[in-house]
C-alpha cells in the first residue's frame, strides 16, 4: 500500500518498506483452529487457510440457452453517492491509507450498538447522544476487523470498544472522572471482566454490584457476549491486556495527582499500558478463529502486539492534541512531554512525537515480517496481517473523525 510522506515531509518509498501481507487485499475466511501441538512440541499438520473463489462465475461458463425476454427490463436506479468522509493530514506522518469500510456494515454496526449502549446498559444519558453519534465506532470497527465473518463478529469488538471507552471518560477523564480514588473504582470494574471468587455469603454484594454504574454495566455485558465466542485462553488473554490498561490508567492519574511531568521514556512506559492493545489482540476473536496461546505467548509475538499498541496510541496523542489542550488543567501527552522535558516549542515538540510515531510503525512492520519469516505458519500470518490491518484502520478512524479532533496550525 502506498503511504504518506515520511519524516519532516520527506517522501517515503513503501516498497522498501517491510511490511505484512498487504492489508488491502480481500478479506481472508475463518480457517479451523490448529491441531494440538505434537509431543515433541511442534505443530501438527495445520490447514491452509481456504481461499475464496476465483475466476469467472460458473454461471457465466453454463452452456445452458437462456429465454430471451420480451421486453428489455429497466436498467436498475444507480445507488445514491455515499459520502466520503473528510480526512485530515499530518505532514510526514507514516501510514497506510485504507478504503472506506463497507458502509452497510457499518449502518448496521452503529445501529446495532446504539441500541445495546442505550437499551441494555444505559450507558449514557440523553444529553450525551451527540457525542455517542459522533464517535463513529461502527466506522471504527469496521474499518479496523475487514475480515470479520459476520455482524455479530464486529459486534463482540464494538462492544468492548465502547466500554472501555466508558471507564476512560466516566472514571479518568472529562465526564465525571478523578484521579482520587480512581484505583477502588477500577478494581472494582476490572471484576466485571475477571470475576470474583468468593464464599456465598458474599457474592450477592459483589453480583448487585456490577450494575451499579454504567461502566460496571457496560463492561459486564460486553464480556458475557465475548466469552460466547471466544475461547477460554483468549478470553483469559484479553483480561490480561485489560489489566495492563488499567494499571497505564493508574500511573497517568498518579502522576495527575502530583502534578508530575514524566520523562520522555517514563510517560513512554506508561502508554504501553494505557493504550489500545486490548483491541488488536482480539483480531483473531472477531475473524473467528484462534491463535493458539503458545504461538501468541512468543517473545516475538508479544513484542510484535506491543509496538502495534504503542505506534497506535501515539497516533491518539498526535490527533487529539488539540482537543486535549482545550481541556481544563494539564493533560499529558507525548508532544506537551517532550516541550517540557526537552526545551523545544510546541511545534518542534509536535514534530518530534511525529518521529516517534513513525519509528514505532517502521520497528513493527519490520519486526513482523522478521516473525512471519521465521514462523510461516497460516494460522501466525493471518493474525500478523489481522495486526497490521487494525493498525491501518485505527489510524484511518482518527484522520477521518473530524467531529472529535482537529489539529494544530504547524504547518
Amino acid at each position: 500500500m502506498a503511504s504518506t510522506s515520511g519524516s519532516r515531509g520527506q517522501p517515503t518509498h513503501p516498497s522498501k518498506e517491510p511490511r505484512m501481507p498487504d492489508p488491502g487485499l480481500s478479506p481472508l475466511p475463518p480457517v479451523s483452529p490448529p491441531a494440538s501441538p505434537s509431543p515433541s512440541g511442534g505443530l501438527s499438520a495445520i490447514e491452509r487457510i481456504l481461499r475464496g473463489p476465483s475466476g469467472f462465475g460458473t454461471s457465466s461458463l453454463s452452456l445452458a440457452r437462456r429465454p430471451e425476454p420480451a421486453v428489455a427490463p429497466e436498467p436498475p436506479a444507480a445507488p445514491e453517492p455515499v459520502p466520503q468522509p473528510e480526512r485530515l493530514h499530518i505532514p510526514g506522518l507514516y501510514y497506510h491509507p485504507v478504503p472506506d469500510p463497507d458502509p452497510v456494515r457499518v449502518a448496521e454496526v452503529s445501529r446495532r450498538i446504539k441500541d445495546w449502549a442505550v437499551d441494555e446498559v444505559q450507558l449514557f444519558p440523553d444529553d450525551w447522544q451527540g457525542e455517542f453519534d459522533g464517535f463513529s465506532v461502527g466506522r471504527y470497527m469496521v474499518a479496523c476487523h475487514p475480515d470479520a465473518p459476520t455482524i455479530e463478529h464486529l459486534m463482540i469488538a464494538t462492544r468492548l470498544m465502547v466500554a472501555e471507552n466508558a471507564v476512560d471518560d466516566m472514571y479518568c477523564e472529562n465526564h465525571g472522572g478523578s484521579p482520587v480514588g480512581l484505583g477502588g473504582r477500577l478494581l472494582l470494574a476490572h471484576t466485571a471482566l475477571d470475576p470474583l471468587h468468593t464464599p456465598a455469603e458474599y457474592h450477592a454484594g459483589w453480583t448487585e454490584s456490577l450494575g451499579a454504574d454504567a461502566p460496571r454495566r457496560a463492561y459486564h455485558s460486553a464480556m458475557r457476549y465475548f466469552v460466547q465466542q471466544s475461547t477460554p485462553s483468549q478470553a483469559d488473554r484479553f483480561r490480561h491486556d485489560m489489566a495492563r490498561l488499567h494499571l497505564g490508567y493508574l500511573a497517568e492519574a498518579a502522576w495527575t495527582e502530583t502534578d508530575h511531568t514524566p520523562e520522555v521514556w517514563e510517560y513512554l512506559v506508561m502508554r504501553q499500558f494505557n493504550n489500545f492493545r486490548p483491541c488488536p489482540t482480539i483480531t483473531d476473536t472477531v475473524g473467528g478463529y484462534e491463535l493458539p496461546a503458545d504461538l501468541q505467548a512468543q517473545p516475538a509475538m508479544q513484542r510484535v502486539l506491543a509496538l502495534a499498541g504503542n505506534a497506535s496510541t501515539i497516533v491518539n496523542d498526535l490527533y487529539s492534541y488539540t482537543k486535549e489542550l482545550d481541556i481544563p488543567g494539564k493533560h499529558l501527552n507525548l508532544p506537551v512531554v517532550i516541550a517540557e522535558r526537552e526545551g523545544l516549542s510546541e511545534k518542534d515538540a509536535y514534530l518530534k512525537a511525529i518521529e516517534v510515531h513513525n519509528d514505532l510503525m517502521r520497528t513493527f512492520e519490520a519486526e513482523s515480517a522478521e516473525l512471519a519469516a521465521a514462523c510461516p505458519l497460516p494460522i501466525v500470518l493471518r493474525f500478523l496481517r489481522g495486526v497490521a490491518v487494525w493498525v491501518d484502520g485505527n489510524h484511518y478512524w482518527h484522520q477521518t473523525n473530524t467531529y472529535r479532533y482537529s489539529l494544530p496550525d504547524f504547518w
